[in-house]
């Protein structure tokens, strides 16, 4: 079993689960975190820690989709291992369902 971040993310990033992660195994991209699955040591202190609900094992439901777009930008973005600011606007995508179409393939830019 692996950790999942999932559309919940996507455009919120609050990175609080960064900050707890053991292994370093959180990546950025530019509006969504993901964790290399490769990495997770499947300890779980992530999934309280995120404020968007976000993250779940990857035999959640839940999880399904998230998967493999995980294991791929993982591969792709930087690695992130101290918590960032959150966008400006978290809050106001905090729970609004329907954001995949949202989710950008970009890296972030730091």
């Amino acid at each position: 079993m692996t950790y999942v971040v999932t559309e919940n993310c996507i455009k919120c990033k609050y990175q609080d689960c960064v900050e707890v992660c053991p292994v370093d195994a959180f990546y950025e991209g530019e509006n969504f975190l993901v964790i290399n699955p490769d990495e997770c040591i499947d300890c779980g202190v992530c999934e309280p820690e995120c404020p968007a609900e976000a993250i779940f094992p990857d035999s959640d439901p839940k999880s399904a989709d998230w998967a493999n777009l995980n294991r791929e930008y993982a591969g792709q973005w930087p690695n992130i291992t101290k918590k960032g600011d959150a966008p400006a606007d978290a809050d106001e995508w905090k729970g609004k369902p329907g954001k995949a179409a949202l989710l950008s393939s970009n890296p972030a830019k730091r």
